[in-house]
């Protein structure tokens, strides 16, 4: 005997109508769309009502995922399940380097290289950008912003820029 469902969906007519527009758009997001899916095919109104793992096979989604679909629906109505839920701080996120650091961190890699040193190293620029600048910067921010120039200091002995 099946373990009784907690969590059922039972959408009227006009939900259904939106949720089916909603995946007719080309806008609409890909979490969207399978949110959208999940409801549909689990929808105990509008017959045939699909398992978990019918709706896994057919939509490559997960279970978590539609359990938590599914969850959201029922404890949060419509408008919860569809809302992409995104953090506060993700939004607020600040570079520490930006683009003026990072002209500074290129202009001191191309520069010659300190008395007593062959190159420049991570480690060297992080230690003289300690002193050129108001608050450090770490060894993996110096590295990804090099990195994204397509600088590589182990190329060039005499400490001159390649670009």
């Amino acid at each position: 005997m099946a373990r009784p469902k907690k969590n059922i969906v039972a959408l009227s007519d006009d939900d259904l109508k939106m949720l089916k527009s909603l995946l007719r758009k080309k806008d609409t997001s890909q979490t969207i769309c399978n949110r959208c899916r999940i409801l549909i095919d689990l929808d105990e109104n509008h017959p045939p009502v699909k398992t978990y793992d019918q709706c896994m096979a057919d939509h490559a989604i997960s279970r978590g995922t539609i359990a938590s679909t599914v969850k959201s629906f029922f404890n949060n109505g419509m408008d919860a399940a569809l809302t992409i839920n995104r953090s506060i701080n993700s939004d607020n996120a600040r570079r520490k380097v930006d683009g003026r650091t990072e002209a500074r961190i290129v202009e001191m890699a191309c520069g010659p290289v300190p008395e007593g040193h062959a190159r420049w190293t991570i480690r060297l620029l992080e230690d003289y950008m300690k002193v050129e600048l108001d608050e450090p910067i770490s060894r993996e921010a110096i590295r990804r912003s090099l990195k994204k120039i397509g600088l590589d200091l182990t190329v060039a002995t005499t400490g001159a820029c390649q670009a």
